[in-house]
């Protein structure tokens, strides 16, 4: 069969089992938007090719599998950059197809000329440029496999426009990827394996530090019966959240920067910390000079790169999280930390589960009010996809997930402008779940222009924009560290509500305690996209705090408040 490189492309895509692609078409791919007009794929016109990113990587973080994200040359590509590097942070698996000048005028600085896997090189997993129509199949399948394998992230593809339009037999068997042998080694050596089981045989005070490799691995299941087995107390990373329940008592929550005290607090007393797929980020451990000094330490890892990187461990299991648990767990002996279990009760204190507020209820509206309210209208069964910002952190402490892939955030990079797009990918990978996006005013003015991609789309998300007139998170760096010197933080934005409207969207503004519930089940009845415009406390804060660079010990907690709001379980 004789197809032309487009045609080519969108046939792999199809037998690789893709049904969106979101892109933004241009000259130099525009032979394959051609051919996408006769093909079974479904292509999402976003308003930005960063948007196309995030949308590949919403999809990819909700579902499982592999985002597909398409661009042209030059401007278009260089768009996707941001997108990318938040895939490769976070390890998610999206594929991002360029078109390039065709290869006759490579190197001439042409029209929308630029070295995009130059550029990209440092933020994928792969990238490689294809010049001829009988390479893109076996290209698009090492792809998808090299996304997708041990440790994921972002590949990039960047076809000529001569690649696109040449013709040549379309052989789907032949065209199987033909990589360089998997190099053989043992994961870990016996006397690796044989300490770390001593370790969680012995140890009186252990917790486990669950991270992202849990999920990414298909874990979760294995992960549990780790857990059961040795009864070991659970701290979560951010991207960790979903892969334990949050309602089962050996979750103690979030660990880090923003993170329970009382779990910074347990671990820097603990004896023992097994991290499984986490890779001991700044924001998890503080200080490394202080950081849990009295603890031996147990690495789950599949890239061997993480091990002894930040932190020194005393044994590194390199592997599959699910493999290496559903080895471990045979050995594990009946171990009772009943009481350790217990001394990390009593260092939550008052403070015992986050449902208690420590809040007032005075006529203020508080961020921390609004996603305790969402949590208890979707019973905590909804896909939230949160920007980067204090609303973050309050998502990941009051929205409490017992699912996995319910939480969808940047994490590594930290994305501005991630929530909306992720979220519309995120709804075409589970159309039947109810999605909602939890986003800051300053964030969601990067990537509000994917409200037409809604409409054109005709999906159904939900938006709450927590809206305080700043960029929150900076302003309270500024307020804690600056002297409250609020430069470029106070932020001047549209009324999102008519906005709303504006794009076709019913838009809602929100500014008293007693509207929050009655507006978030308006909307969740209604079969459209609404979004909620809620104006909250401008100079509320997150707590805890642990300083950039400051031991995990040194938190800046939370002003003691007699008024306090109990928030009972969905």
């Amino acid at each position: 069969m004789k197809l032309t490189g487009a045609e080519i492309l969108c046939e792999s895509l199809t037998r690789l089992g893709v049904r969106e692609i979101f892109g933004y078409p241009g000259g130099a791919i525009l032979p394959v938007y051609d051919a996408l007009g006769k093909s079974k794929l479904h292509h999402v016109l976003v308003r930005h090719e960063q948007g196309a990113t995030h949308m590949a990587d919403g999809y990819a973080r909700a579902s499982g599998g592999i985002g597909v994200a398409m661009a042209t040359s030059g401007p278009g590509a260089t768009n996707m950059v941001t997108g990318i590097a938040t895939a490769m942070m976070d390890s998610s698996p999206v594929v991002c197809i360029t078109g390039q000048v065709s290869s006759k005028v490579l190197g001439s600085d042409a029209f929308q000329e630029i070295d995009i896997t130059g550029i990209t090189m440092p933020i994928t997993k792969h990238n490689v440029v294809v010049t001829r129509a009988e390479d893109i199949a076996r290209t698009i399948r090492e792809a998808f496999l090299i996304a997708n394998s041990g440790r994921p992230g972002p590949v990039l593809v960047d076809i000529t426009k001569d690649a696109q339009q040449a013709s040549a037999e379309f052989n789907w068997e032949g065209s199987a990827p033909k990589l360089p042998p998997k190099r053989i080694r043992n994961n870990h050596d016996q006397a690796e394996f044989d300490r770390a089981i001593e370790m969680l045989n012995t140890a009186k005070r252990p917790i486990i530090l669950a991270g992202h490799g849990i999920m990414v691995s298909g874990a979760m299941r294995a992960f549990e019966q780790f857990v059961r087995a040795g009864n070991f107390p659970v701290a979560m990373t951010l991207l960790g959240i979903g892969c334990f329940p949050a309602n089962d008592p050996l979750n103690l929550g979030m660990m880090g920067m923003h993170g329970e005290a009382w779990v910074n607090n347990a671990i820097q007393e603990a004896d023992l910390l097994i991290a499984v797929g986490m890779r001991f980020d700044d924001r998890v451990t503080g200080d490394l000079r202080t950081y849990a000094k009295s603890a031996r330490k147990i690495h789950i890892e599949i890239d061997r790169s993480e091990i002894n990187k930040n932190v020194q461990v005393d044994a590194a299991l390199v592997g599959d999280a699910r493999e290496v648990l559903e080895r471990l767990t045979p050995h594990l002996q009946t171990c009772d930390h009943t009481a350790w279990v217990r001394h990390i009760a009593e260092l939550k204190g008052d403070s015992a589960v986050r449902d208690i507020q420590s809040l007032p209820d005075n006529g203020h509206l508080y961020a921390a009010h609004v996603i305790n309210d969402i949590w208890k209208e979707t019973r905590g069964e909804a896909i939230v996809v949160t920007d980067v910002g204090q609303h973050q952190m309050w998502e990941a402490q009051y929205y409490h997930h017992n699912r996995p892939r319910t939480l969808i955030t940047s994490g590594g990079l930290g994305t501005m402008g991630f929530a909306l797009p992720a979220a519309i990918g995120a709804k075409f990978a589970k159309p039947e779940a109810e999605v909602w996006v939890v986003v800051g005013d300053g964030g969601f003015q990067m990537t509000m222009s994917e409200l037409a991609t809604i409409v054109q789309e005709k999906i159904n998300i939900k938006i709450a924009i927590i809206n305080n007139g700043y960029l929150g998170m900076v302003r309270q760096w500024q307020e804690f560290f600056y002297d409250k010197r609020y430069v470029a933080t106070p932020l001047v934005a549209p009324d999102f509500a008519a906005l709303a409207n504006a794009f076709g969207i019913r838009g809602e503004r929100i500014t008293k305690r007693a509207e929050v519930v009655p507006t978030i089940r308006s909307a969740r009845e209604s079969a459209e996209t609404v979004l909620i415009d809620f104006r909250v406390e401008q100079e509320d804060s997150v707590y805890p705090m642990v300083a950039a660079g400051a031991s995990l010990s040194d938190m800046i907690r939370r002003p003691n408040n007699p008024l306090v709001e109990t928030a009972t379980e969905p």
